[in-house]
């Protein structure tokens, strides 16, 4: 039986891999982004290509009322989204002393404010039909703090608690709440997020995951049920030895690996 899938980010990156992964398994789409030209191009490309329904829904997820414009359209167009993928987000590089703020707040609203607004609006409707997932896209970013982009590493921490608790909430109601936590991944981030010549992203240049390497990997976890996916056996490592290691050291260990190459 076809689903509906309701992904944000999903011109791009993760989101759109995350999007091919969906209608691939012959799932109907919302496809929501801002850019607008790009977000067509992704529906008309999935519909041909699979056959499946894909509604592009322009929003722009840092202005507040974006996930209430979100639910009142697919209310309107009767649509029933059994999966909600909570994947838009940005970053931004530099020391928070010298970084822009409005490009922070920004962020802050995309990454959490809106996951957790759109999440409360679509959430109530999964628990009545005792069905339906969600897919929260966090990072390992989040299980330590970062500096030189202290607000997104901040963001997905947040995101990764968030999600781990409501999914507990949620136990036995038939909704399953999934984190998933790329490590550096190819896609257009790191430019935008002004980070390329870090050393993080230097050093693995030949060895960053791929979009629809982590999707995959995400994807399969999300159908299961799992609360915690963290794609790629060099990220899980990572993420065991950051939790095991003195949060001083791990901190100063991100601070060294987000400086410029």
């Amino acid at each position: 039986m076809a689903h509906t899938a309701l992904i944000t980010g999903a011109s791009t990156g993760i989101g759109y891999a995350l999007s091919r992964c969906f209608a691939a398994d012959h799932h109907n789409l919302v496809l929501v982004a801002r850019q607008e030209q790009r977000l067509h191009q992704v529906a008309d490309e999935l519909h041909r290509e699979f056959g499946v329904t894909a509604k592009a829904l322009v929003a722009d997820l840092s202005r507040p009322d974006a996930p209430q414009m979100i639910l009142d359209t697919v209310r309107k167009e009767s649509l029933h989204v059994e999966y909600l993928v909570n994947n838009a987000g940005i970053g931004l590089g530099g020391k928070f002393a010298e970084t822009d703020i409005m490009v922070e707040l920004g962020m802050m609203q995309i990454n959490m404010t809106a996951l957790v607004h759109l999440t409360k609006l679509f959430l109530p409707d999964m628990v009545a039909r005792r069905s339906g997932r969600i897919m929260n896209v966090s990072s390992t970013a989040a299980f330590q703090p970062g500096p030189l982009m202290a607000v997104y590493f901040a963001t997905k921490s947040f995101v990764l608690s968030f999600s781990e608790a409501i999914a507990n909430e949620l136990g036995g109601t038939g909704v399953t709440v999934t984190a998933l936590c790329p490590g550096p991944t190819e896609s257009e981030f790191q430019k935008r997020a002004h980070i390329e010549n870090t050393r993080l992203v230097k050093g693995k240049l030949m060895g960053l995951m791929t979009s629809e390497a982590v999707a995959k990997i995400g994807y399969a976890g999300f159908m299961s049920g799992k609360r915690l996916v963290i794609p790629g056996l060099l990220n899980k490592i990572g993420v065991q030895s950051t939790r095991m290691a003195p949060r001083a050291v791990a901190t100063q260990i991100t601070r060294m690996l987000q400086e410029n190459h």
